[in-house]
């Protein structure tokens, strides 16, 4: 029997590499701006991110999410993604 490969991708707070459904990805489309992705399938430029508030916290202040989407992060991203990660951990 074959064994499936766990697709892994690199959480750009903490640089750890994790499997992809266990983070949360971040995405800037040519349509709609910067975005944040929970189905993992939007077209554009991706970054991910533990769900992790301090994780959020280091890429926030070593600007490496804006450095990996390529342009300036609005706040309001930041905060969006601070709710979702705290509704993620209640579940």
């Amino acid at each position: 029997m074959k064994i499936k490969k766990v697709p892994l991708r690199k959480c750009i707070g903490c640089g750890e590499n994790k499997p992809k459904k266990e983070l949360i990805r971040i995405v800037k489309n040519v349509d709609r701006g910067i975005i944040i992705d929970l189905t993992g399938k939007v077209n554009g430029r991706g970054a991910y991110i533990c769900s992790n508030i301090n994780c959020l916290e280091k890429a926030q202040r070593s600007k490496s999410l804006s450095r990996a989407l390529e342009g300036e992060i609005p706040e309001d991203i930041y905060n969006n993604l601070k709710e979702v990660i705290r509704s993620q951990k209640n579940q």
